[in-house]
């Protein structure tokens, strides 16, 4: 389902963070244990995270996916 695993960067509250930038799509697996899907995520801002290799994920994740208005969220229920 998503193209890239954005793995190799550290964060005190992102486990991990997949993203898609042909669908416009992202998955957090935050620390505490929730998931959440987001459609509709800039392509613009996906390619800026998956270039700029120092870049905060948190920053990212709180900029261009809880912050904004065009992004539309889903939690993905826990195992």
């Amino acid at each position: 389902m998503f193209s890239f695993n954005v793995v190799n960067r550290t964060s005190a509250a992102i486990d991990c963070l997949l993203v898609d930038p042909m669908r416009g799509t992202a998955c957090v697996i935050f620390k505490n244990g929730y998931s959440y899907v987001y459609l509709n995520v800039s392509r613009r801002a996906i390619v800026n995270l998956l270039m700029n290799k120092n870049m905060s994920l948190g920053f990212w994740v709180n900029e261009n996916l809880i912050n904004t208005k065009r992004v539309f969220e889903q939690r993905i229920a826990a195992a």
